[in-house]
């Protein structure tokens, strides 16, 4: 099998002296080039004359890949209706770590060289010192602990005071240590984390850990990893965002005595490599990562964790489209292990699969420590209208005023990134758009642009209107979290604030260094997107103001209230998790929504309850399925076409539904026109050979792409 958008493997010739398994990375010509693979079977398809078959070139030294991710790349491939290639090169995204690793070039101090007639300056003395009393070091290692440049050590090394030492490529990371001491665990966790660890080795099962905000899961599931790692067997924990780790990373190395190892996309490709590497070796315990982590060469993987498993982030849309929380139960179930999925608010998916027996479930009800649940109100916008071009509301402003005297902080959330997601013309009314999508650019004024959020696009703001060629100026529409920021730097101008989303934090140690501010109190008021929302504790954090609670009902969506009442939970619980009560204010124009009330009366198993009701009305999953089918090109005359004969060869079966094609709410992505097809079936009827019997009927041209997307969660 070759990493290839391929249906099947290629069958290729061993030559005399090679011995081959099942699971070898090998070198093998495809046309004038060679390509590293993977030996997916021995024997050959026989439908290949062994004339026209051409010799394996080399196998490369690395563990070979176990049946266990053999078998889940097809499953994924054949689930997904991607082609097992695409799934493969998911699995080998690190080539170089196949290849032998070079040693690391270090230095220790020359034996026998007259330092003195050197006549060392001070920052060469100092690495001397350095180096008197250590073994040898990378040349960075010696320049970071000794405060000086790379060109110092490199020219002692030059002078011949340093001698070059080469050592082994590949150091073993560090080892967490189970036998730490933990917190001490109230009855609840304690009890808890024994249901956790006594399924460590007695093969497959799938527990949903539900807690409410604060209750202490990390810690509960940590003691599950504690019993792994006894058991001497490796862990996988996936967390939904980047943004979540800095926290999580300090938390895991207070318990273990050092980090685990971290895959990502932030990483260094030098990095990833000897990630990859330790990890297929086995010498990495604990692997925290993104989704793409769940492709790793594990060859003894004893437990895999799934914190925030709600989370929409573990669906990948681009390429290879599936969902890494139902991906992992998948994995553990081929590799007959345990698997958490912790939430405080588990999807609709897995309190249905707990409902249906399939999956254990263990419950945490209190927050930990005695800390008291927050207060959460419902503000009635029709009733509190804030002034003319301001969005915090009078209940809101005094609740902030009253929180910032009594030296605590405060969250305002709004889901919307930049200044004002929509930019018109004073004049004309002209909306500023996207070249390249349907989509209006977003104004982000403190980094002076407009921006496409789908696409990338930007652009500075015009001097004249495009349209009508008014120089009257534009206006901004509706707010987003800068504008709030202006709002609030002219409501409390003494209030130290920071904007917390995606585009103003680049990376964890961003992250990182705004969690310490916070916790230091050197900020007041923290103004965000769900970033603020992602499992972060702050003691002294007491209100929540949440500026538009009805952003997410808006839409077509079919997870829109559940991901509401996800989201509105998630940041409410960042409110009085210490000793300090907190208090969370919801600006809503419908405060009798089902969603508002559900959180206002803290009441979130009735909400489940009538939104199954209503999903299991409507055929919709969990109780039904669905496939997306998304037609894109160039073309659109082109993309139509397709859609339209897609439409007319669509699939006319009992429990079988298809609705479409119609023009995607992004008609135009990237330049490319898009028309969506969505397949609804009943819950029993596999969905998969209905697609394959209706895509094998309409032959595809090479500048049209159809996209497959089972189980879709968006449906733009």
């Amino acid at each position: 099998m070759l990493p290839l958008p391929i249906g099947e493997g290629y069958d290729y010739r061993v030559p005399e002296g090679l011995d081959l398994a099942e699971g070898d990375f090998v070198i093998v010509p495809l046309g004038r080039r060679q390509m590293l693979g993977v030996v997916w079977a021995l024997g050959g398809s026989g439908d290949i004359a062994e004339a026209r078959l051409k010799d394996v070139v080399g196998r490369l030294d690395a563990p070979p890949m176990s049946t266990v991710l053999r078998r889940f790349v097809s499953w994924v491939a054949a689930y997904t209706l991607a082609a097992p290639g695409q799934v493969l090169r998911m699995a080998m995204s690190v080539p170089a770590a196949l290849e032998p690793a070079k040693p690391v070039v270090a230095y220790r101090l020359a034996e026998g060289f007259d330092i003195e007639g050197l006549r060392p300056s001070a920052a060469r003395r100092r690495v001397l010192t350095l180096l008197r009393d250590l073994p040898p070091l990378p040349a960075g290692d010696i320049a970071r602990e000794a405060g000086v440049s790379s060109g110092v050590v490199k020219g002692l090394a030059e002078a011949g005071a340093l001698a070059t030492v080469l050592l082994p490529p590949s150091l073993r990371p560090p080892v967490p240590d189970p036998a730490l001491p933990g917190p001490d665990l109230s009855d609840d966790q304690r009890s808890a984390a024994e249901a956790l660890s006594g399924g460590i080795g007695g093969g497959y099962s799938a527990t949903l850990l539900d807690g409410v905000t604060g209750s202490g899961k990390t810690e509960v599931y940590f003691e599950a990893i504690a019993a792994a790692l006894r058991d001497n067997r490796q862990v996988l924990v996936l967390l939904p965002e980047i943004a979540l780790t800095p926290h999580w990373l300090e938390r895991f190395e207070a318990r273990f005595g050092c980090r685990p190892l971290e895959w990502h996309s932030e990483l260094t490709q030098a990095q990833r490599r000897d990630g990859w590497r330790a990890v297929s070796e086995g010498k990495a315990g604990v692997v925290v990562g993104a989704r793409s982590a769940l492709f790793l060469p594990f060859p003894d993987l004893g437990l895999i964790v799934v914190d925030e498993e709600h989370e929409p982030a573990f669906k990948q849309e681009e390429g290879v489209t599936y969902n890494a929380r139902d991906m992992a139960v998948v994995r553990a179930h081929l590799g007959e292990i345990p698997i958490v999925l912790v939430s405080a608010t588990p999807s609709l998916e897995t309190v249905a699969n707990v409902e249906a027996g399939r999956y254990a479930k263990v419950t945490l009800p209190d927050r930990f420590a005695g800390a008291a649940l927050p207060m959460i109100q419902a503000i009635d916008m029709r009733a509190h209208r804030p002034a003319p071009g301001r969005w915090l509301s009078p209940p809101l402003v005094e609740a902030m005023r009253g929180t910032l005297e009594a030296g605590e902080q405060a969250v305002l959330f709004l889901n919307r990134r930049g200044y004002a997601p929509l930019t018109l013309c004073g004049s004309c009314g002209h909306r500023l758009g996207c070249p390249n999508c349907t989509a209006w650019l977003v104004e982000h004024r403190l980094a002076g642009r407009l921006q496409c959020h789908q696409c990338g696009y930007t652009a500075r703001l015009p001097s004249e209107c495009p349209s009508c060629q008014s120089t009257d100026g534009f206006k901004a529409v509706g707010p987003g979290v800068e504008r709030i920021a202006e709002e609030v730097l002219h409501t409390f101008p003494e209030a130290r604030f920071a904007v917390v989303a995606s585009d103003t934090l680049a990376g964890p140690a961003a992250v990182g260094e705004l969690l310490r501010s916070v916790r230091e109190r050197e900020v007041d008021i923290l103004i965000g997107t769900q970033l603020v929302a992602k499992g972060h504790h702050f003691p002294l954090l007491t209100l929540v103001g949440v500026i538009d609670a009805d952003l997410g009902l808006m839409g077509g969506d079919l997870r829109a209230a559940e991901r509401t009442y996800q989201i509105l939970h998630q940041v409410a619980g960042r409110a009085g998790r210490a000793e300090h009560p907190g208090r969370v204010l919801l600006q809503t124009y419908d405060p009798d929504h089902k969603v508002l009330k559900a959180l206002v009366e803290g009441d979130r198993d009735r909400f489940l309850e009538a939104e199954a009701d209503d999903r299991r009305r409507a055929g919709m999953p969990p109780y039904g399925r669905l496939a997306g089918l998304i037609v894109s090109g160039a073309d659109q005359r082109l993309v139509e076409a397709v859609a339209l004969r897609l439409g007319r060869t669509a699939p006319r079966e009992e429990g079988v539904r298809v609705l479409g094609p119609a023009p995607a709410p992004f008609s135009i992505l990237r330049g490319r026109h898009r028309c969506r097809l969505l397949l609804k079936t009943a819950k029993a009827i596999a969905i998969q050979p209905v697609l394959r019997r209706w895509l094998a009927q309409v032959e595809v041209p090479a500048s049209v792409r159809v996209q497959v997307d089972v189980d879709p969660y968006s449906f733009l």
